[in-house]
Order: C-alpha cells, then sequence, then structure tokens
C-alpha cells in the first residue's frame, strides 16, 4: 500500500493538473446526479420485535386512519373562552389539506381557554415533507391567527421540521483557516488542508443526497457526516502537508517530498480512515434503521475526505511547490524546525517519573467519567426546545390545559381477531385502575371491526422517568391476548431498551476490528492494547462530562436549553462508534512516529519523547481544529447534534492532552521494548507494513549516523 501512494502521490505532484481535473468532474458528477436525482431525507425508526412496533404495524393494517403522522393545533385565549364557531372553521379547513385523513373533534381545557385538535395523515411523517406541510397548517389555521388567539403547533409533523444549518460549518471553517495559518505562518500552506477537505465533503455529502433516492437517510445524517467528515478531513491533509514540509526543510525536491510523505503520512490517513470506518461499520449491530443509515453515510464522507488527502492533496502540493513554507523559509539551505522543545522536555519528565503521573492523569479521567455512573438516556422531545420555539409553546400549552401526560398519551392497539369486542369496556375499566393513568378514553373499532384503539393519558410526561414503570405495568397487567401498546411513550421506552441492550455488541465489534487493524500496522500487541483502554478511558470521560453538562445542568443555559434533559439515547451508541473511530486517528499518527523512531534507534524511552516531540505541534493544531469544529455543532438547535458536537470535543480534547501528553508517554516508558512486543507465530503471519513506499523517510540517513540515545 505505502509503495502504492508514493508513486500516486510523485505522479500527483508532477501531474498536478491531471488529477485537480478529475476532482473536479467527480464533484460535479455527483453533485449534478445529486440535484436531478437525490432522494429526500426520511427517518426510519423501525424496531423490529418490540411491542410499540407490532402495535403500530397492526393499525397500519386495519386501522390506517390512525397510524399515520399527527399534527396538534392548540389554541389559547389570552382572556376568556375559545369560540367553538372558528375552531369548526379551522377543524374543516384542515380536513381539505393533503393526505389529512381525519381531524379529531376540538378538545377544550377544563376552563375553555385552550382547545386541542388532532390532525391524522394517512402516512407516516417520513413520507410528509416537514416545512411545507407545517406552512399549510398555518395557512388553514389563519382565521383563529386573524380571531387574535395564540396557535401554536406540536406532534410529529412540526417536530419533525429541522432549522437551517450552516453556521456550525461556517464557524468550523474560518476557526481552522486562522489556527493553521498560525501554525504554518503561510497563507497558501493554511488553505490547502481547508480547499482538500471542502473538495472530499462536497462530494461525499452529494453523495449521501443521491444515496437518499435509494434508501431511507436520517434526517440528522448530512449534519452529522459534516460534523465528521469536516474534522478529520482537515486532519488528514494537515498530516500529510506537515510531512512535505519536513521532507522540503531536508532539501528534497517538491516531487519527492510530496511522494514521501503521502507513502508515510498518507498510510497513516489510510490507516486512521479506515478505523474510522470499521466504528462506524458498528452501528450496523444496532439493527436500528435510523442509526445505520447514519453509520453508512457518515463513513462514505470520511472515505471521499481519505481519499482527497491522497489524491487531490499531493496535485495541489506539486502545484503550490515550496510556497507551503515560510516566505523567510524558502531560501536555499533554511531549516525548519518540525520538532517541539517543550514537548521533549515534558515527555522526558513524565518518562523519568511514570508513576505519579499516570495515577494522576488516570484518576483524573476517572473522575471525569464518574458522572456517567448516573446517566439516564432518553430520547429528546418537545420540552428540550427553546421557549421561542412553536413546538415547545404547543407543549408548554397542553401541560397546562390538560396535565403533563397529554403530550405523550399511550395508545393500546387491540387485534379483535384476538380478543372478543366484548372485551373492550373490562380493558378500559383496568387501564383506569392502573398507577399512574390519569383518564382513558372510549374505544374506537375499526371500520372493519378486526381492530380497537384505546386513548390512555398518563399521569407523567414523556420525559417523566416514571414513564417507563407505566408501560411495563400496562403490559403487565392490563393487557389481553392481541393487545399491544404503541405511542410517543412506548417507542420511547422501547428504543432506550433497545439501544441499551445492543450497546456491548457495538462496542464488542469496534474495540475487536480496531485492535486488530493496529495490530497489522504496528505489528505489536501491547501498544493497540493499550490504545484502545485509552481510547474506551478518553470515551467514558466524555460520557461523564456530557451526564453533568446535560443531565445535572451545569452547562445547559449556555448551549441554549431551557432546562436540564437526559442524555439522548442516541447519543451513546453514536457517540461510542464516532469517537472511538476519530480517537484513534491521534494514536495511529503518534504511534507512527514512535515506531519510527524506535526502528531507528531501538532505544524505547527516547522514541517516545521524540515522537512527541515531532508531532506535538501538528498534532496540537488538528486537535484544536476538531475541537472548535464540533463545539461549533454544539450551536445547532437539535439536541442530538448538540450533546454530540459537546461529547466529541471533550473526547478529542482529553485525547490531545491528558491522553496524548501523560498517559502515553507513561505507559510507554513503563513499558519499554515490551511496547513492540510480538509473538513469533503472529510475527509470521501477519504482514510487514513498509511506511515509506521503498524509500527512507527525510532526515532517515543523518538520524542513523547519531549514536542511539542512552
Amino acid at each position: 500500500m505505502s509503495r502504492l501512494l508514493y508513486r500516486l502521490g510523485k505522479a500527483a505532484a508532477l501531474r498536478p493538473w491531471r488529477f485537480i481535473a478529475a476532482w473536479l468532474v467527480l464533484i460535479g458528477v455527483v453533485a449534478g446526479l445529486a440535484g436531478a436525482a437525490g432522494g429526500a431525507l426520511h427517518d426510519n425508526y423501525t424496531l423490529s420485535g418490540t411491542g410499540s412496533q407490532r402495535a403500530t404495524d397492526l393499525l397500519e393494517e386495519r386501522f390506517p386512519a390512525l397510524s399515520g403522522a399527527d399534527a396538534r393545533v392548540v389554541v389559547h385565549a389570552e382572556s376568556g373562552k375559545v369560540d367553538q364557531a372558528a375552531l369548526a372553521t379551522a377543524s374543516g379547513e384542515l380536513r381539505k389539506l393533503p393526505d389529512v385523513s381525519a381531524v379529531d373533534p376540538p378538545r377544550p381545557s377544563a376552563d375553555g381557554a385552550t382547545a386541542l385538535m388532532t390532525v391524522r395523515y394517512s402516512v407516516p411523517v417520513t413520507e410528509l415533507e416537514p416545512k411545507p406541510t407545517l406552512d399549510l397548517l398555518r395557512g388553514a389555521t389563519g382565521n383563529l391567527d386573524d380571531a387574535g388567539y395564540q396557535v401554536e403547533f406540536g406532534g410529529q409533523v412540526p417536530e419533525n421540521v429541522t432549522a437551517p444549518g450552516g453556521v456550525a460549518e461556517a464557524v468550523g471553517i474560518v476557526a481552522a483557516l486562522v489556527i493553521l495559518l498560525l501554525a504554518f505562518g503561510s497563507v497558501v500552506a493554511a488553505g490547502l488542508p481547508l480547499v482538500v477537505a471542502l473538495a472530499g465533503l462536497g462530494a461525499g455529502v452529494s453523495g449521501v443526497t443521491l444515496l437518499a433516492a435509494f434508501t431511507d437517510v436520517a434526517t440528522t445524517a448530512p449534519t452529522l457526516a459534516i460534523m465528521v467528515g469536516l474534522g478529520v478531513g482537515i486532519d488528514y491533509a494537515l498530516f500529510i502537508l506537515t510531512r512535505h514540509r519536513e521532507g522540503l526543510a531536508a532539501g528534497l525536491d517538491v516531487p519527492e517530498s510530496v511522494a514521501r510523505a503521502n507513502a508515510s503520512a498518507g498510510l497513516s490517513v489510510i490507516f486512521a480512515g479506515s478505523t474510522v470506518l470499521l466504528a462506524l461499520c458498528g452501528l450496523v449491530l444496532s439493527r436500528v434503521p435510523v442509526f445505520m443509515t447514519m453509520g453508512f453515510t457518515t463513513g462514505l464522507v470520511v472515505a471521499t475526505t481519505v481519499l482527497s488527502a491522497v489524491t487531490l492533496l499531493p496535485a495541489v502540493l506539486g502545484l503550490a511547490g515550496r510556497r507551503v513554507l515560510r516566505r523567510r523559509d524558502r531560501a536555499a539551505g533554511a531549516k525548519i524546525s518540525v520538532e517541539s522543545p517543550k514537548v521533549r522536555r515534558w515527555a522526558e519528565h513524565v518518562g523519568r517519573h511514570p508513576w505519579p503521573w499516570l495515577l494522576a492523569a488516570f484518576t483524573l479521567m476517572l473522575a471525569l467519567a464518574a458522572p456517567a455512573l448516573g446517566m439516564r438516556t432518553w430520547p429528546s422531545d418537545a420540552s428540550s426546545e427553546p421557549t421561542s420555539n412553536t413546538v415547545r409553546q404547543a407543549y408548554d400549552m397542553v401541560e397546562d390545559g390538560y396535565g403533563a401526560g397529554a403530550n405523550g398519551p399511550l395508545l393500546v392497539a387491540v387485534d379483535l381477531t384476538k380478543t372478543d369486542r366484548s372485551a373492550l369496556p373490562g380493558l378500559s375499566d383496568r387501564l383506569a385502575k392502573t398507577e399512574g393513568v390519569t383518564s382513558v378514553a372510549p374505544p374506537q373499532v375499526s371500520p372493519k371491526g378486526d381492530a380497537a384503539v384505546i386513548m390512555v393519558t398518563p399521569e407523567y410526561g414523556p420525559q417523566d422517568e416514571r414513564v417507563t414503570g407505566l408501560v411495563d405495568r400496562v403490559r403487565a397487567d392490563a393487557l389481553p391476548p392481541g393487545a399491544e401498546v404503541t405511542g410517543l411513550t412506548a417507542v420511547y421506552t422501547d428504543l432506550s431498551r433497545v439501544l441499551s441492550d445492543r450497546l456491548w455488541p457495538v462496542i464488542g465489534a469496534v474495540v475487536a476490528t480496531s485492535f486488530i487493524m493496529l495490530m497489522i500496522m504496528f505489528r505489536s500487541l501491547l501498544a493497540p492494547l493499550k490504545a484502545a483502554v485509552m481510547n474506551l478511558l478518553s470515551i467514558s470521560a466524555a460520557y461523564g462530562v456530557l451526564t453533568a453538562v446535560f443531565q445535572w445542568g451545569w452547562g445547559a443555559s449556555l448551549l441554549g436549553l431551557p432546562h436540564s434533559v437526559p442524555v439522548s439515547s442516541f447519543i451513546v451508541l453514536l457517540m461510542f462508534a464516532v469517537l472511538f473511530g476519530v480517537s484513534m486517528d491521534y494514536e495511529v499518527f503518534l504511534l507512527s512516529r514512535i515506531r519510527e523512531e524506535w526502528q531507528l534507534h531501538g532505544d524505547a524511552r527516547a522514541s517516545v519523547s521524540t515522537g512527541l516531540a515531532a508531532t506535538g505541534r501538528v498534532i496540537t493544531s488538528a486537535a484544536l481544529i476538531m475541537v472548535v469544529v464540533f463545539l461549533g455543532f454544539a450551536a445547532d438547535p437539535g439536541l442530538v447534534i448538540k450533546q454530540m458536537g459537546v461529547g466529541l470535543a471533550v473526547a478529542v480534547a482529553l485525547d490531545a492532552t491528558i491522553v496524548r501528553l501523560v498517559l502515553v508517554p507513561a505507559t510507554m516508558s513503563l513499558l519499554g521494548r515490551a511496547n513492540w512486543w510480538l509473538p513469533r507465530p503472529l510475527a509470521r503471519v501477519l504482514p510487514d507494513i513498509d511506511l515509506h513506499g521503498g524509500a527512507a523517510p527525510a532526515g532517515t540517513a543523518e538520524r542513523e549516523r547519531e549514536p542511539s540515545p542512552a
């Protein structure tokens, strides 16, 4: 692979316009196809084998009028009561809207100041365009606005409307440019990683849109893919660029320097990207369609950024020539210091006193991870939205007028081919007597008489910790054969349990495959094992910080949240897969350089300090860029993306500081030569990867003539 990358890098540097033209054609073709034949985004929350899914399937088959999406129109009068004639007019207009199967009669609150109308659609929410559908709802209720009533919208359709993006991406790009400019002192060197990353990102995101024409792609998948792709894309280009600058400083000509950088750092990029892809593939084991689409769409964008780093970047580096260096460094014979003396001195200090620093860092990471022991995961709902949002105002109005449980009613679906219709009154009585139930509506029977639905209003809101017990009691004590429970609260309960049950298989698969990848690359058992343990430690610490910030509410108001919220059920599984892959990036680049020094001198401790010193500046810059990019997404209005941004930023910051500067030098100094131990049977089987494409890295000859450090 490294020899191929060496030849590829040299060819691109010698014939840059061919490669640049090929990329322009690729981006144009994919973007054109996406614009002409791309599909719409759809969330698929099918939970095969769960009670809520069986109930949903029964309703879709026998009671389609109640199986589709819903929207709630909440009308409130500041003084007096809501006029029934105005409600009737609005109800009639709502029935005329496309895909509307029924509009429930207006339900007044006890004081008459609030009225609730539920609009039922004949299709699931994934088949409706959220923004245009919400606009139609607003138009149909215009007479209520004209009459001076406050009209707000809740339910599945309004809650599926996402705010326009782009701000977080722009903030991340500007911040990355500033950081790169300060690190390299050259506008050309600062701009190239961004250009290359954006090219890969553009091709990947267009591919995601094209992919949506053939399969379901979650509505948050493109945002997640952009978040991860932008961060890793800039980093991958940055690592290759840095190695190229070292080659130029060592006296190599531009094509040879580009080729060697692509062969060495490019190989690390391939392996780092592969670990990210393998980690994302672990989401397939969740067997939840929305997670699977997030995995393969993000993987597609990561793959295109890797491809742009090893094909497009060498071309633009060849075109830029020596302009990637500072102007004062372009003079013949000028040397560039690629090492950080401060990092070297720090690494040597930690290496001489490994135990105190190891214990201190380990204690700090465990302290940060401790809040995760009390983490409560639960899907977000409208109560987590800002108070200015219509779905949040509708939520609060319903809670004030009808009670907290009215925002998350249970729907009991009864198969009347398995349960006699005469049993429905008794079922309603049992449901009404169940602890935690406020009211039970009369049963509704399907037109063919083969199914019935009973709406149960809980005492608790959808995010209340007691709703899980209520769902369990209803299922265990009240339901006859052929009856199941669905509705928002029941779906949330099943989703949380499914994701919790499938977390450990995903963790096992991701850790195992990443370990094997690193073992192949570094021909070692302990180095990959150490990397896996360090990553698990930093991920646990990120979970702990998320719990403190969101669930404990320590930073909720700063992030635009009205109050503390549970950690989203999506986050634990999704963040693990993304974080494990992203965190491995720094391990791959750092261990590659340490192994390089080890192979040159055979001094375990000195190789660690030299490797850290050589990569200190570039990894710090790369990590800082990632942290800024991810924190930019913490401003996203969507709670899942917000929590992902905070979690990823925290984990990367810990990886680049506590893990890289303390835990890595301490543990590798203690292990010594054992870092690179590999049993002979494995050594004979595993491939021996050439990191330099058949050519010694820049500066090797000079270093080999130096005496090995004591």
